[in-house]
């Protein structure tokens, strides 16, 4: 007689930053040594999420993500509403993979009864926030280090795991570190792809069948920049946009619509014009409809 599977265990479910913080305390109280990893996500979890996860276990002794969908990170005609909020399949596939503790705090718990967007302190990286993705969202960048900044404080981790799918998220993330001198590591994991290159997202499950099918075109057109840059030797910024652009426009279709592209310094997120030793980010949004595809990659 074959016996039943084993099922993982939840990990600890926390939702008041006193709960979090005591039990953080406790596990250091025991483990003055060990190393605690900290993986924010806004939950609806998928493979991607789940990779960043596995690499905090590897990295470390205690591993807590977070469940919380930020409200200053979304302007008013965004999807915060509809943003799904699967919790408890979450917490059995963060349970799978060995996490040790979940902080699930209400928005409430994280900005007390004043309205995120408009009032209360804000964090707010100058120089990184209002270019690429900013210009776009304006307000993004502003809501994401400051609700990181909040969870770093409350989680004090010794290192904080983000995805390079969201390139522009880990720099901001990165500087405000070094500029508060929060003593927590960033570490930036590998984007996780979809058998045909789409970068997985959450927001891809609102794609529907056409929209998924030609989804890919931005990571490929991308790629061909990329042939361009490693097999061709070329260097100049405009020749390699300009090929991600004719991909787009040659392969594209009536639900595509190139939002922008752009290549950046790595770092200080500056156009360039030409690629230097250093490398430089290749990033854009493809719009399918009202649905935003967004990617990068390292040009190095």
């Amino acid at each position: 007689m074959s016996s039943s599977p084993s099922i993982a265990p939840l990990p600890t479910k926390l939702v008041s930053i006193k709960e979090m913080r005591a039990n953080i305390a406790a596990f250091r109280r025991k483990n003055p040594d060990a190393a605690v990893g900290f993986v924010p996500t806004m939950g609806a979890l998928h493979a991607g999420h789940l990779t960043i996860v596995t690499q905090a276990k590897i990295e470390c002794d205690y591993v807590v993500a977070s469940l919380f969908v930020n409200p200053a990170q979304f302007a008013a005609n965004e999807d915060y509403d509809i943003y799904p909020r699967p919790i408890e399949e979450d917490m059995k596939l963060l349970g799978q993979e060995g996490v040790d503790a979940v902080f699930v705090p209400t928005t409430q718990e994280i900005y007390g009864d004043k309205n995120a967007l408009e009032e209360g302190t804000a964090v707010e990286v100058r120089g990184l926030s209002h270019q690429l993705e900013g210009a776009i969202r304006p307000h993004f960048f502003r809501g994401v280090a400051t609700v990181v900044s909040k969870l770093l404080n409350i989680v004090q981790p010794d290192f904080i795991y983000l995805g390079q799918k969201d390139a522009q998220q880990a720099v901001v993330v990165r500087n405000m570190i070094k500029d508060m001198h929060i003593p927590s590591e960033l570490r930036v994991i590998q984007t996780v792809r979809e058998k045909d290159g789409l970068a997985m997202s959450s927001r891809n499950a609102y794609l529907n069948e056409a929209q998924r099918a030609i989804a890919p075109l931005l990571y490929q057109a991308m790629g061909e920049a990329l042939r361009l840059y490693v097999h061709e030797k070329e260097r100049s910024t405009k020749v390699l946009l300009d090929a991600v652009k004719d991909y787009i426009r040659e392969n594209g279709n009536e639900l595509t619509e190139l939002q922008y592209i752009s290549i950046n310094d790595t770092e200080s997120l500056y156009e360039v014009e030409t690629i230097g030793k250093q490398g430089a980010l290749l990033s854009g949004a493809l719009l399918l409809g009202e649905i935003r595809i967004i990617d990068n990659i390292i040009l190095r």
